[in-house]
């Protein structure tokens, strides 16, 4: 490739084109005129196609609001609320999208799914393979807010229906867009899509590092594939395990640590050895009327105000303390009304932080499933000097929400969950063991099995 874009370049640089039917000089040969104005076309089209692939080059899918006004968005198996958003493929089970638009009024938003594999990467298959039915579909189920200071209009859509419905296993990305374009991105969410055909055992032990016994979890699991045709492990099934539906903090497992016949062994002391981490911390908006926990002062006058306790550093606490948290979720709730989705109001929440780091240290961001856990600048918390606290303002919808405090350092750039909330063994969390297998001669991978192991339960 590299030297085609020499070959266009040395025709390029010729004074001037030869008289008709002669010759033009190309490094030590000669080439005909038209023969080389055809190898100087194809070159120039090489370039573009690079060019190209280079623009439309994809990152991983995440789960993103590309739109500040589209708030509270609820991706969940219908049966039960705030759950992960998996279903098994032909089960009757289905996902429920959920999610506000503060401009208030209706758009035209459509949808679509797209096959990913293990990391999120487009397949790159044609809907044909993956869709029954349609490939896209507009969104017609919305209502207006009623009775609340924030004027909002609500979005729901569940999946499969009759237009668009998977027809293989494996992930897949939600995307909602405007005018039928599906440049013009709304939101994304990760769906998983399962055919269960492999046997997961899994339990979580204390770390084998002595070091961090006391603040690790590690997690030890064995996949029996049976009959099915797996000719190398390291390349035919790779497996993901992530804590508390956390993507960005996951562990892809590829090679295991032994093979016992159909069994595959993962039990490297190196592998699977996650931080603990600490209970998420929580507040509770049901009411507007009543200070709950957590609430210093509720005001009401053209919005509502909810001014927040300031919250400490545990990251230097030495000992664990249970708390029932919801692992990172939250829930659209209103005890002051009938329906959540369509009165329950939204609020302006402030934050403090309080810890002996300094600014110029890092800065810590406040995150949650409420945000996507993302670290940008609507979640990063800025300094107040005059009362020695970092502080941040959050728009949020009534309901139940955890979340947590993550520190980036100033020197390294590098995320850190346990800086500003401590780790400890006996935290209780989620483990969501997802397993990948490309069946002999496909192009794509499917998700053939999935286990959940919750540290607090045998």
């Amino acid at each position: 490739m590299i030297h085609v874009i020499a070959r266009h370049e040395a025709i390029s640089k010729q004074d001037s084109p030869p008289a008709h039917g002669g010759n033009v000089k190309f490094r030590d040969c000669f080439v005909p005129r038209n023969d080389a104005r055809v190898i100087g076309t194809i070159a120039i089209i090489l370039i573009l196609l690079i060019l190209t692939s280079i623009s439309f080059a994809q990152s991983p899918y995440t789960d993103s609001v590309y739109h500040p006004e589209i708030k509270s968005v609820e991706f969940y198996n219908t049966k039960k609320q705030a759950s992960f958003p998996l279903i098994t493929l032909g089960s009757g089970e289905k996902v429920m999208l959920a999610f506000d638009n503060l401009r208030g009024g209706s758009e035209e938003y459509y949808y679509t799914i797209e096959h990913c594999d293990a990391l999120w990467n487009s397949s790159n298959i044609s809907t044909i393979e993956y869709l029954q039915n349609y490939s896209d579909d507009k969104i017609i189920n919305y209502t207006y807010s009623l009775g609340t200071f924030q004027k909002y209009t609500h979005y729901e859509l569940t999946l499969p229906n009759e237009n668009i419905s998977p027809k293989i296993p494996g992930n897949y990305i939600l995307k909602v867009y405007e005018d039928a374009d599906q440049s013009k991105l709304v939101l994304t969410r990760r769906l998983y899509v399962l055919n269960p055909k492999i046997g997961i055992s899994a339990e979580m032990i204390p770390s084998v590092d002595n070091s961090t016994r006391a603040t690790n979890q590690k997690i030890n699991f064995t996949l029996n594939y049976g009959n099915l045709p797996v000719q190398n492990p390291a390349t035919n099934l790779r497996t993901m395990i992530m804590q508390n539906n956390r993507p960005e903090t996951g562990i892809l497992n590829t090679q295991p640590t032994y093979i016992r016949g159909t069994e595959l062994i993962f039990s490297d002391v190196t592998q699977n050895d996650f931080p603990g981490g600490n209970e998420f911390r929580h507040f509770d908006t049901r009411t507007l009327k009543l200070n709950s926990e957590r609430v210093l002062r509720l005001m009401h006058d053209t919005a509502n105000t909810v001014i927040m306790l300031t919250d400490a550093d545990q990251g230097q606490l030495p000992n664990y303390s249970f708390q029932y948290d919801l692992n990172g979720s939250f829930y659209v709730l209103n005890q002051d009304g009938t329906d959540p989705r369509t009165d329950a109001d939204y609020a302006h929440l402030y934050f403090t932080f309080s810890s002996p780091k300094k600014p110029a240290e890092g800065t810590p961001y406040l995150v949650g499933r409420f945000n996507d856990f993302k670290l940008d600048e609507k979640s990063r918390m800025h300094y107040d000097a005059a009362n020695n606290k970092f502080a941040i303002a959050l728009h949020l919808k009534q309901g139940v929400y955890d979340y947590t405090y993550v520190w980036v350092d100033k020197a390294s750039n590098k995320a850190d969950d346990t800086a500003l909330e401590g780790s400890h063994f006996e935290t209780e969390n989620d483990y969501q063991i997802l397993v990948y297998y490309r069946p002999p001669g496909a192009r794509w991978e499917e998700l053939i099995g999935y286990r959940l192991l919750n540290t607090a339960k045998k």
